[in-house]
């Protein structure tokens, strides 16, 4: 296994954990018809024009089908927010995100058309392009403080701690005989 194919296994597992916490969380649903079920432990009934909260992974199911809809839980606006946080920040610092922020993003672009999703796509390259020159010039002069722990995804943590290995491990090689 490859150090690439090491470093996609490790943050697709990060964002498989993420991803599972994101979809146990509660969202507010409309009710568009009567549902009445049960799986599991988990029961439903509910008539049209209800509201309650639900998981969001039985939301997105029952939306599917058309039973319920999913009340905005702000991800256009906080996507737009972050984007805008890191286009006006200055070159060496890095706006705050949420740890599960590409998590996020990931679902809302699931949910959009192919040209809504274009044009969002071509904002979120420029963006995590400044991210990930800032996470590189970082991680290589330091290690990570909580600081700025506190303002990288899971993700982005996952590859500051990789590249400041990389580069402790590249400046002791080439430096070997100067310890």
């Amino acid at each position: 296994m490859t150090d690439g194919t090491r470093t996609e296994s490790r943050i697709e597992a990060i964002q498989y954990a993420y991803r599972l916490g994101y979809l146990a969380q509660e969202v507010r649903v409309t009710y568009r018809k009567d549902v009445k079920m049960t799986v599991g432990s988990i029961a439903v009934d509910a008539k049209e024009g209800d509201m309650s909260s639900l998981q969001r992974w039985v939301a997105k199911i029952l939306a599917e089908q058309g039973a319920v809809e999913i009340q905005s839980n702000g991800s256009a606006s906080d996507i737009s927010r972050a984007i805008n946080r890191e286009r006006i920040a200055k070159p060496h610092d890095l706006s705050g995100v949420e740890v599960d922020f590409y998590v996020k993003v990931n679902d809302y672009l699931d949910g959009l058309k192919d040209r809504e999703r274009e044009n969002l796509t071509v904002s979120l390259n420029k963006f995590i392009a400044s991210r990930l020159e800032k996470i590189v010039k970082l991680a290589a002069a330091s290690p990570l403080s909580p600081e700025l722990e506190a303002k990288l995804a899971a993700e982005e943590k996952e590859l500051y701690i990789m590249i400041h290995k990389a580069s402790t491990g590249f400046k002791k090689g080439v430096l070997r005989k100067f310890d």
